[in-house]
């Protein structure tokens, strides 16, 4: 069993930065595929970014493309989203989640395991 806790969120003005982490229980993150979500209200939960176990693949929505970076820390089991360039169409609840594949993955009915999500609200 993996245990996923977000933090990070927050409220910021267009064409700001916020960093989002995602902490980890278990021994296996390390082989883990990590990937962030979103769900805006009244919206569909849709892809954001995916990174493979070892961090060296990852891959973009494209509307995050060029502002949002993933990352990964192993050792720490913690991974990252950093956000710049905010726009007020980011605004969402954003959410880590975990797959046992291991390798880049941009559907959500291939991960396993969800956090609660933590709310990103961008004003304009």
């Amino acid at each position: 069993q993996v245990q996923l806790v977000e933090s990070g969120g927050g409220l910021v003005q267009a064409g700001g930065s916020l960093r989002l982490s995602c902490a980890a229980s278990g021994r296996t993150f390390s082989s883990y595929t990590m990937g962030w979500f979103r769900q805006a209200p009244g919206k569909e939960r849709e892809f954001v970014a995916t990174i493979n176990w070892s961090g060296r693949s990852t891959s973009y929505a494209d509307s995050v493309k060029g502002r949002f970076t993933i990352s990964r820390d192993n050792a720490k089991n913690t991974q990252y989203l950093q956000m710049n360039s905010l726009k007020p169409e980011d605004t969402a609840v954003y959410y880590c989640t975990a797959g046992t594949a291991g390798y880049i993955q941009r559907n959500s009915r291939e991960y396993d395991y969800w956090g609660q999500g933590t709310q990103v609200t961008v004003s304009s």
